[in-house]
């Protein structure tokens, strides 16, 4: 009898997030981390004694000839995954990459065409999808136990200090490709994807309230989807008591999960609507069996995937929705407001080549007007419209 396959992964970039993997890997009993790489080999070297990790590299092409892998994981900035994901292809490994998976539309667009080209799996990290508490949820929803979704809201009030944004490649449009709605409201736009499914339309603004950064540290949205539902969405990072929050409305029951940065059956609750009976909300009531939102179950669930030969579980697909509807946060706030919908967004002028917009600046008192900087470069001092706000520079 041959013996089972285990998955060969490597793992590029060993900061804070690659630890997650490292774990994650670890407990798969088919699948471990052959080999590590960093630009910076200390910190690679570093990481690979904390995990038992057997080579270390400094550069992805040396790394994945030698090692021939199945899985890269990519834990780099985001400026960095289009490169490293299409190297992976061409090397015949699948990939596994940290969210945001790009700066831009376009650029999430060629990694996908090379994963058809190669024909592999690109899963992008949403770890927020995962647990027993969401998966039961949203089947519910789409069953229509709860009735029709109407309203929800969705916040990710979060803390970023200042010494946050001095990382030289954080808080600016060339490097990070966006700003709070991109690098922390993506993970619980992406949950309310997962429990609503496709948008229809946006309305986003853009804000810099207190940070010293290109981009925005607030953003608000308006989000209507096909269902019907209409969602506020807030993202901030200048909210001292974090939380991160969905709310659901629908005509039986009101859904709300509140936690931080991982939610368990504790954080979710679900309150019947007056004239709901005790027996019918009975049926609603979460799984004996508690699995909690994290890295662990995703990885899983793609690795499992991948050594069945089957599609990859809805954990891990549809690597655009949610990136689609961050870019067309930042492509409203760019036209001072305007709709956007998935159609806008298919050949946009703009926003498919990066989110790079003009943001409100407020930091001033008595200054409610976009910050004079961002207008000038962005050709949009006078008309305002969308095509001028959209070629805003970098500063």
């Amino acid at each position: 009898m041959t013996a089972p396959r285990t998955l060969r992964c490597v793992l590029v970039g060993t900061g804070a997030i690659a630890s997650s993997h490292a774990r994650a890997v670890a407990a798969h009993p088919r699948a471990a981390i052959v080999a590590a790489m960093d630009r910076s080999r200390g910190s690679a070297d570093a990481f690979a004694e904390l995990f038992g990790v057997p080579s270390v590299y400094d550069d992805l092409d040396s790394m994945l000839a030698a090692e021939e892998p199945d899985v890269v994981l990519i834990c780099t900035p985001p400026g960095a995954h289009r490169e490293q994901t299409i190297a992976a292809f061409a090397a015949g490994a699948h990939v596994v990459v940290e969210k945001p998976p790009a700066p831009s539309l376009d650029e999430l667009d060629d990694m996908r065409a090379a994963a058809r080209t190669a024909g592999r799996e690109l899963a992008v990290v949403f770890q927020q999808r995962t647990g027993t508490a969401p998966a039961h949820v949203r089947r519910l929803l789409q069953d229509g136990a709860f009735g029709r979704p109407l309203l929800a809201q969705c916040q990710t009030l979060w803390f970023r200090d200042a010494a946050y944004f001095e990382v030289p490649w954080r808080g600016r449009w060339e490097t990070e490709g966006g700003g709070t709605t991109l690098g922390h409201g993506i993970h619980q736009l992406d949950l309310l994807t997962f429990l609503l499914g496709d948008w229809s339309r946006v309305e986003g603004r853009l804000w810099r309230l207190d940070r010293e950064t290109e981009t925005e540290d607030v953003s608000t949205a308006t989000v209507v989807f096909e269902s019907g539902v209409v969602a506020q969405v807030v993202s901030s990072t200048v909210s001292p008591r974090e939380t991160s929050s969905i709310r659901i409305d629908t005509q039986k029951a009101t859904i709300t999960v509140d936690h931080l940065y991982g939610h368990g059956h504790e954080n979710w609750r679900i309150t019947p609507a007056p004239h709901i009976s005790a027996q019918e909300a009975a049926l609603w009531e979460l799984p004996a069996v508690e699995e909690r939102s994290d890295h662990a179950p995703l990885l899983r669930d793609v690795f499992d995937a991948l050594l069945d030969g089957t599609p990859l579980p809805p954990t891990a697909d549809a690597p655009a929705r949610t990136f689609e509807l961050v870019a067309a946060i930042y492509a409203s706030a760019a036209a001072d407001g305007a709709v956007i919908t998935p159609a806008d967004l298919v050949a946009h002028p703009t926003h498919r080549r990066g989110f790079a917009s003009p943001v409100t600046d407020l930091r001033r008192a008595g200054a409610p007007e976009r910050d004079a900087a961002d207008r000038a470069a962005s050709g949009d001092a006078v008309s305002g419209g969308a095509d001028a706000a959209g070629t805003v520079a970098p500063r």
